[in-house]
């Protein structure tokens, strides 16, 4: 079973238009409402793909039930710890030429009792679970280091997978953590620095290593990505597909890693099937994963190398 931690869900609003005109009135051509949250995104995508999958994380009374019924229509299982107030709501515009503009509400706070109460959840869940996915942002008010609390509760039988950037990423390293999935962007925001080659980049990625990662896995977008483990690097270009939607992409990365991951898989598959799930989720407009057959597809055209 794959374990997802979701910290802080949303209400996405993707919005189609033919062209985002900043102060001008805009016409929608389509308009999709995903009951989403990184984690949860991911746990749709290990189901997806056929494998167990569990939710949890912080939800709250307002509009949490609409959270429940889209899991259930997945068939992920899920126990949330239950807040007051309300999700937030975050707006996606799409133009025609693929360009994403994202406005991003803040999160709801949450107490010092229903930050215990996860950590106990996650305690107990994750001793029967092979795998541990925590990923996202915190509620507002929460401290960075709450996410080193987070993987500390993690039962040691199960692996652990990051995908959270800033200080947030180096309160997880502490912990010590199997996988890191950043994408370039926030690798870059976390380090300080820009990388200019995969020499820069591998730089970085080693830095992560040190700090408590026994792999990470870095997204290049639509050039595809980047695995290490400190021995080994590869590297695996996508393929070119219609980009109808990157949003959730990272987090199909995610959900594929975390199959493989609990299988057993070597760097370079989990590296294959990163790519191929990230590169489906692409091809889909206003959802947040991917079809099965989708992936099968694209996993089969993919090709991965030595760096």
């Amino acid at each position: 079973m794959v374990l997802t931690v979701c910290l802080s869900p949303s209400v996405d609003v993707t919005i189609e238009l033919d062209s985002l005109n900043i102060g001008k009135i805009n016409a929608v051509k389509n308009k999709t409402l995903s009951f989403t949250g990184k984690a949860l995104n991911v746990a749709i995508g290990v189901s997806r793909l056929g494998s167990e999958a569990y939710a949890t994380g912080f939800m709250y009374n307002e509009n949490g039930a609409m959270f429940e019924r889209a899991l259930d229509k997945e068939g992920v299982p899920f126990a949330f710890v239950w807040n007051s107030g309300r999700v937030r709501e975050n707006y996606k515009c799409i133009d025609q030429k693929s360009m994403l503009t994202e406005i991003n509400d803040v999160g709801g706070q949450v107490g010092d009792d229903k930050l215990m109460e996860l950590l106990h959840m996650i305690r107990n869940l994750s001793s029967r679970s092979n795998v541990t996915v925590i990923s996202g942002g915190l509620p507002r008010g929460v401290n960075e280091g709450y996410y080193r609390d987070l993987f500390r509760s993690v039962d040691p039988h199960s692996l652990k997978i990051a995908d959270t950037e800033g200080l947030k990423l180096f309160s997880a390293l502490e912990a010590g953590v199997d996988l890191v999935k950043p994408n370039l962007e926030e690798l870059e925001s976390s380090l300080g620095r820009e990388f200019k080659d995969k020499g820069d980049l591998l730089a970085g990625c080693r830095e992560l290593l040190d700090r408590g990662a026994k792999t990470v896995l870095v997204s290049l977008g639509k050039d595809g990505a980047v695995i290490t483990d400190g021995n080994k690097n590869f590297y695996c270009k996508s393929i070119n597909v219609a980009v109808n939607s990157t949003v959730g992409a990272g987090d199909g990365m995610v959900a594929a890693a975390a199959v493989m991951l609990q299988q057993g898989a070597e760097p370079v598959d989990i590296l294959r099937a990163g790519v191929a799930a990230g590169t489906a989720t692409v091809t889909t407009f206003g959802t947040i994963s991917f079809t099965k057959d989708k992936y099968d597809e694209i996993y089969n055209n993919l090709i991965v190398t030595e760096i």
